[in-house]
């Protein structure tokens, strides 16, 4: 019986709890997946990459105005790359301003996403860091080229499959 408790205990806590954010988003008819709160207990949702731009513009008329971070990871060598925004809806009287975290999984072969750069402009740095270091590409950003690495650069230098040059000649260092 003891075996049997522990696995019903373990499945009661698989289940997410949706939060208000993802409460309104459902009420509005955006589909996404809740994900397991982090350790702030900030929600994490999951949408598909084709639904990111109704998404994000949804959330935005919800007042999330501020973009603090847009990164990208790597889950490993044949898994995906995922790109991840984090929102905050600033006011005036807000002490404790609402967060959001946004997650889109995207395949290793061919990383596209629309790029969030025309809701909230500070995505465009943080979207060429990610497509200069994972190759992750932004559709629709306005310059989305080389930010870190030099223009001929090779490959994805923080994608973890990714295999550094021997050798790189630093031409007109000085």
């Amino acid at each position: 019986m003891a075996d049997k408790e522990k696995e019903n205990a373990a499945e009661e806590s698989a289940i997410v709890e949706p939060g208000e954010v993802s409460t309104w988003l459902t009420e509005q008819g955006f589909g996404h997946e809740v994900m397991e709160r982090d350790h702030l207990g900030i929600e994490i949702l999951r949408v598909e990459p084709q639904f990111l731009l109704p998404f994000a513009t949804a959330l935005y008329a919800y007042g999330f105005n501020y973009l603090r971070c847009q990164s990208a990871y790597d889950e490993g060598p044949g898994k995906e790359l995922v790109s991840v925004y984090d929102l905050t809806k600033l006011s005036d009287d807000a002490d404790a301003p609402a967060e959001v975290r946004i997650k889109v999984f995207l395949p290793r072969n061919n990383p596209k996403i629309p790029s969030v750069y025309w809701i909230w402009k500070a995505a465009d740095w943080q979207e060429r860091e990610c497509y200069d270091m994972f190759g992750i590409v932004y559709e629709g950003h306005p310059n989305l080229k080389r930010l870190l690495m030099p223009e001929d650069w090779e490959g994805w230098p923080l994608r973890k499959d990714y295999i550094s040059p021997d050798f790189y000649e630093l031409q007109d260092a000085y």
